[in-house]
């Protein structure tokens, strides 16, 4: 197995655990990550993004939470990665069961440097926001709606980290 393949075991298995502070230890200090919510560049942004949504879970909804993680494969510069997420969206408290795959690009010392994750964002929203998400789930407004308030949660969050 390369060692970018045991980076991503290490991601995924501290994602399962909910150890926030593993993950973040993944990363590049120039990371960047992309999905269907959130566009983050920097080490603070993208590892703030899973302390905070590791923290949700873990207050909110531990009760619900399962990952489940396969299809890893990487090299010397990239790897993917598949993985389904149970979890209750802390926002409305509906159960979301999401399917996710992951592409990532490794530094020379082998930390993720690049992450992108691709998902239905429209099956994710109909779980999430219930009728709203089945109605307009589809249409970038919807889609722009929760990407903003993704942000301003995250700037929060990580404002609320450096008091």
């Amino acid at each position: 197995m390369h060692p970018n393949q045991t980076r991503l075991e290490q991601f995924y298995a501290a994602f399962a655990r909910l150890d926030a502070d593993a993950m973040a230890a993944c990363y590049a200090p120039d990371a960047q990550f992309d999905d269907e919510v959130f566009s983050l560049r920097g080490h603070e942004q993208v590892s703030g993004m899973w302390r905070m949504l590791c923290a949700a879970t873990q207050a909110k909804g531990r009760d619900a939470w399962q990952l489940t993680y396969s299809g890893m494969a990487a090299d010397a510069d990239s790897g993917q990665a598949h993985w389904e997420a149970d979890y209750r969206f802390s926002a409305t408290g509906r159960l979301v069961h999401n399917v996710i795959d992951g592409v990532f690009e490794f530094n020379d010392q082998g930390l993720i440097s690049r992450h992108r994750d691709r998902f239905d964002f429209w099956a994710w929203s109909r779980q999430a926001l219930g009728l709203p998400g089945l109605l307009l789930g589809w249409t970038p407004f919807l889609r722009r709606k929760v990407r903003a308030q993704a942000a301003a949660n995250l700037q929060k969050y990580l404002a609320q980290r450096q008091r």
